[in-house]
């Protein structure tokens, strides 16, 4: 399986834990519950949507919250990012995971539904690997440099014996199957992270702007619905390659991108080694901590392909049992506790322990208007 060659901890792994885990100590309230150790007096329900990549994590962190908070039920459905951020402004999600944040456009605009104010919250609490993954019997890995990358989904190499590919892999045995790219056919910033890198390493021979949304105008391409429906066609679909969350790549073939001269493969210390050397973005609130991740100043050894999704909610709730519920499951997310427990789950780079901390001043936030 793909997924034991990324279980590692990567550079935003580190051990140290926030107050807020469940490493607290005995005097101190671990996250849902109180000083004596009692049972969470939270209750109630909170429907989020969002974010397919983060779907093994979700279902990990909302065991566990759930098995803390017996009170509680969390309501996340998969529905892809773009439709999770379509909730959140309408209202009907009180909290989205999101591979993107809301853009400048989008939070001048100011409208999100469940929000008494225009301030929200924004954590990276997801990092992983987006895996370029083929499937070819018989062939486990392959090495691609950023312009084949970009022109095989651009369909401008055919087959999987074109001379660009064989060049890059000489003791493969390439067959003359055809290539067929899948992508996204649903607004997603699996999609987006994808298309960053290769707008950024790779102009031309991808000519397009990155966006949420696949932007080839295809004849020979494939679409699929969220991350499960990527996975999906990837496994029936011999030839094919596509990009996914690697948590999902399972035992797909999957591709060393060429970085500085070396080709590496995906795991989560490689993205983490890409994350980590990433500013964080100025001008935007004070709970909005978003990462401005550049694919072209990868450095050497890192993995370029870097999904930070994000969990975003309101600073301020009309409902304080809702605000109580979404801060406290924010303080588990971005716990030692939770980010160990999606590491398991789902093969992600844990947030290191200053990031962790920044993480926790900014959830600290959410409220009600008092």
């Amino acid at each position: 399986m793909k997924l034991s060659r990324f279980a590692q901890i990567g550079a935003l792994g580190a051990v140290a834990a926030l107050a807020l885990t469940a490493c607290t100590p005995a005097n101190e309230p671990a996250p849902g519950g109180d000083a004596s150790g009692d049972a969470s007096s939270l209750s109630g329900t909170v429907n989020a949507t969002g974010a397919s990549s983060q779907g093994a994590a979700q279902q990990a962190w909302t065991a566990e919250f759930q098995n803390t908070n017996g009170g509680v039920t969390i309501n996340y459905q998969p529905t892809g990012s773009g439709t999770g951020r379509e909730n959140f402004i309408a209202g009907s999600s009180q909290f989205i995971g999101s591979d993107r944040a809301f853009n400048e456009e989008e939070l001048a605009a100011g409208e999100f539904g469940s929000c008494v104010t225009p301030d929200i919250v924004e954590i990276p609490a997801y990092i992983s690997p987006v895996a370029v993954v083929f499937n070819l019997p018989g062939i486990t890995e392959l090495n691609l440099t950023p312009d084949v990358i970009g022109q095989i989904f651009d369909e401008k190499i055919a087959t999987w014996n074109d001379p660009a590919i064989a060049e890059l892999n000489p003791d493969a045995d390439l067959p003359s199957t055809n290539i067929t790219p899948v992508y996204r056919g649903d607004a997603s910033g699996t999609t987006g992270t994808f298309t960053e890198y290769l707008a950024s390493v790779a102009p031309e021979a991808w000519p397009y702007e990155d966006g949420d949304e696949w932007p080839v105008s295809t004849t020979r391409s494939e679409s699929a619905q969220q991350t499960s429906g990527v996975e999906a066609a990837m496994t029936a679909g011999e030839g094919t390659i596509g990009y996914i969350d690697a948590s999902r790549a399972g035992d797909l073939g999957s591709v060393a991108i060429g970085v500085a001269g070396d080709f590496v493969p995906f795991s989560a210390e490689a993205a983490a080694q890409l994350v980590s050397a990433s500013p964080l973005a100025e001008g935007r609130g004070e709970g909005d901590l978003v990462f401005e991740v550049d694919p072209a100043a990868a450095p050497a050894g890192s993995y370029p392909i870097a999904l930070v999704s994000y969990l975003i909610a309101c600073e301020q709730y009309e409902d304080e049992a809702t605000a109580d519920i979404v801060r406290s499951y924010f303080e588990y997310v971005a716990s030692e506790e939770g980010q160990n427990a999606a590491a398991e789950a789902a093969g992600s780079a844990p947030l290191s322990a200053d990031l962790r901390s920044q993480v926790a001043d900014a959830v600290a936030l959410i409220g009600t208007a008092q």
